[in-house]
């Protein structure tokens, strides 16, 4: 009796440590709040994001990050990387000065991209917006550039509701 206690404890501990370790430095969720990254993400929606990729490999254009600020945490697009130039000009976004397509944004999304720019991405930082622009607080009013080191990883996948179980991009 004493022994199979002790290897449950052992099973038990174990399964708690694993479970510390993966949460720390693997993969953790996050919930969507709001609709700035509507049509990708809705409110309400849970993701696991991926907490290690950026160990490994930098922020990515069109990666869909999750930002760690004192009061809270947001979930934008990566839209420029360091030292690129963003400018959107009548509905259409650039990027050093050449048209970038956005396939993830709907109609409205475009409709409610204002004038922003010329302006240049610091050395180390980033440009995030929402996929919402009419409604997304990001780089271009309240955010601002996105150090490396607030970026604490990539959204993977939608795993609540279980009816939009999917991955994001």
């Amino acid at each position: 009796m004493g022994k199979e206690i002790w290897e449950w404890g052992k099973a038990i501990l174990i399964a708690i440590g694993l479970a510390f370790i993966i949460r720390t430095f693997g993969f953790a969720t996050s919930v969507v709040e709001g609709a700035s990254m509507y049509p990708a993400l809705e409110n309400g929606e849970r993701v696991i994001f991926n907490k290690a990729i950026y160990l490994f490999s930098e922020p990515d254009r069109g990666d869909i990050v999750i930002i760690q600020r004192p009061i809270k945490n947001y979930v934008k697009r990566v839209i420029g990387l360091p030292n690129d130039t963003i400018e959107v000009k009548d509905r259409v976004l650039y990027i050093n000065g050449v048209k970038h397509d956005q396939p993830y944004l709907d109609s409205d999304a475009i409709r409610g991209t204002g004038d922003f720019g010329p302006i240049q991405v610091p050395d180390g930082r980033y440009f995030v917006m929402g996929d919402n622009r009419s409604i997304s607080k990001d780089s271009r009013n309240g955010l601002g550039f996105i150090k490396d080191e607030e970026i604490i990883g990539r959204s993977e996948l939608i795993v609540f509701p279980f009816d939009e179980f999917s991955l994001t991009r």
